[in-house]
Parts: structure tokens; C-alpha cells; sequence
């Protein structure tokens, strides 16, 4: 999608947020994570790049502990995806490898953070779509694509349009039809402004043509809570309450009777959302090679799929 019309979405829904410069299109597809090939396993090769570049290394001191920074709340897909690289290392490399969540401002507070850490091997950062979408909405006291050195692509998700479980909406359809006989009175709830979540909610109103009304929360945990207790009328998130589509090209695996946004009958949407890992900029070379090197390396390993699926990636 053009940032030029996600900027419209967003201004439209009365964010107050600049537009986008005509540049943003292409520099948010140049920063676009571009995948190793296979998605669900950088986490054991993350891990075992760093075994053997400190137990091998005399030049680089392992670090006593290695800090995951995630720029939202605890429970999100993010966070999910931190601890299991924590649990991971800890086990495995006999070190602390702990898991910062910094949540706030959708994902800045946490990445300028990490943005100011050391450059010494010791702090990783998750990033997610918000990572490249944010310098052309607000203004940052970093750069993406400076002040940050790549490490690897972690996994894609997708997300997933729920409702409750005592919701009369048991489709899309269902919910559409309702929207387009109630304007704004049916809630879509997400995590905050701007975030990909956010923009995927936008999407999909302007490709229905209905006017529903966003609710923004402080993470995707906050936005589903608030759909357990009955408080909006659907979210879209990592993981479902009773699901009612999905965001991605094809079904869900775990969902296999829950059809798509474009089998219902939007062709044209998409809206997964990608996970990465960097570290500060200045990173020594020495070590963000062998990172590099340890996750291409491992990517064929299946080790840890199963642990990755039932997570819902």
C-alpha cells in the first residue's frame, strides 16, 4: 500500500499526524526486511551464531547478558517472539538473556532505546512494520536506517480479525452488512495510532466502504482485552477470540475454516505483519557478520518449528 494513502487513512481517522513525504513510498520498500527464505527458525540460528563467536573470539567478550528490547507491551506477538530468543539463549549459552519491554508512542520509545544502547553486542532490538512506518509520520531522534545495523528477518504474521464470542457477527459479512447500517456505531479496536494494525483496520474500511469507529489501545494485548470484556466490536491482532477473517493471502493453518479479507471477497487486501531483529548502529562488523553468517547457516533446521506454530507463526 502507498504511504501516501496510508497517510490519508490515518488523517482521516483525525490523528492529527503530518503527511508523508513523496519519497516514503519507496523508502519504506528499500527498508523492508527481505526474507532469508525461511520464517520461522532465525531464533536457534541467532543463538548459535552468538555461541560460536564468543566462545571462539578472543577479541570479543561475551557479554553477561544480552538485552531484547521489544517496543510494546508484554503478551504481543513481539514480546512472544523476544522470550522465546531469551529462553533460548539462556539455556543454551549459559548467559542472562533477558527481555526489556518499552512500549509507547507506537514502538518509539522503545527503539530510540535501543537506538542509544551500546554498541557491544549486548542489546538486540525487535523491530516490526511500525519500525519504517514511524519516520513519516512523526517526527524521531533516530533513523532507521542509520542509526540501527540489520540482523536478520525473523518471521511474517498474520493477523487476525476477531470478534467475541457473544457477538451476532459470526463473518465478515456479518459485520459489513451491520457497519453499513450503523455507521460508526460498531468499534474496531487495535494497538495505537498508526501502528500496521491500525493501517490494516483503515484498509479494510476504505475497501468495504463503511464508517466504522477506532478504538486505539496501548498494545494489541490492551485492544483484546478490551474485545473479551465486550467493550468494542472487533479487533485485529495476533490471535484470535472467535476469528471472523484473516489478513493474509492464504489461510492460516491453525485457522483452516476461517477464509481471508480477499476470499471474502477484497481482493486487492493484504495486511501481515513482518518481525526483524537489529542491533545499535556501530555494532562491531566481527559480530553482526557472524550473527549473519550463524542465521543463514541454520535456516533449514526444523528444530524449533513446532514451538513456532503452535504460537500461531
Amino acid at each position: 500500500m502507498l504511504v501516501s494513502e496510508i497517510t490519508a487513512l490515518v488523517k482521516r481517522s483525525q490523528l492529527g499526524i503530518e503527511a508523508a513525504p513523496p519519497r516514503a513510498e519507496k523508502a519504506i520498500q528499500d527498508a523492508r526486511p527481505k526474507g532469508l527464505v525461511a520464517p520461522l527458525i532465525i531464533a536457534i540460528s541467532l543463538l548459535v551464531s552468538l555461541l560460536s563467536l564468543f566462545g571462539g573470539s578472543a577479541s570479543a567478550q561475551a557479554p553477561k547478558t544480552i538485552k531484547i528490547i521489544v517496543p510494546s507491551t508484554a503478551g504481543g506477538g513481539a514480546d512472544i517472539l523476544a522470550r522465546i530468543l531469551a529462553d533460548q539463549i539462556s539455556r543454551q549459552q549459559n548467559v542472562a538473556a533477558v527481555v526489556e519491554n518499552r512500549p509507547g508512542a507506537s514502538n518509539i520509545i522503545g527503539t530510540e532505546v535501543a537506538s542509544r544502547s551500546a554498541p557491544d553486542g549486548s542489546t538486540l532490538l525487535i523491530n516490526t512494520p511500525e519500525f519504517v512506518i514511524n519516520p513519516h509520520l512523526r517526527k524521531l531522534n533516530y533513523d532507521p536506517l542509520t542509526s540501527f545495523t540489520p540482523i536478520c528477518y525473523l518471521v511474517r504474521s498474520q493477523q487476525v480479525l476477531a470478534v467475541n464470542s457473544a457477538s451476532p457477527y459470526l463473518t465478515l459479512d456479518d459485520l459489513l452488512n451491520a457497519a453499513r447500517t450503523q455507521p460508526d456505531e460498531l468499534t474496531l479496536a487495535s494497538a495505537g495510532p498508526g501502528s500496521s494494525t491500525h493501517i490494516g483496520l483503515e484498509m479494510l474500511k476504505r475497501a468495504a466502504n463503511v464508517k466504522m469507529t477506532y478504538v486505539p489501545f496501548q498494545g494489541s494485548t490492551a485492544a483484546v482485552n478490551a474485545l473479551l470484556g465486550e467493550y468494542v466490536t472487533a479487533v485485529l491482532a495476533s490471535y484470535p477470540n472467535v476469528a471472523i477473517a484473516t489478513t493474509s493471502s492464504t489461510r492460516i493453518t491453525q485457522l483452516p475454516s476461517v477464509p481471508t479479507v480477499a476470499q471474502a471477497g477484497f481482493q486487492n487486501y493484504g495486511s501481515d505483519i513482518w518481525f526483524g531483529v537489529v542491533a545499535p548502529a556501530r555494532t562491531p562488523e566481527a559480530i553482526t557478520l557472524q550473527w549473519q553468517i550463524g542465521s543463514a547457516r541454520r535456516l533449514n533446521c526444523r528444530a524449533s518449528r513446532p514451538s513456532w506454530n503452535r504460537k500461531g507463526y
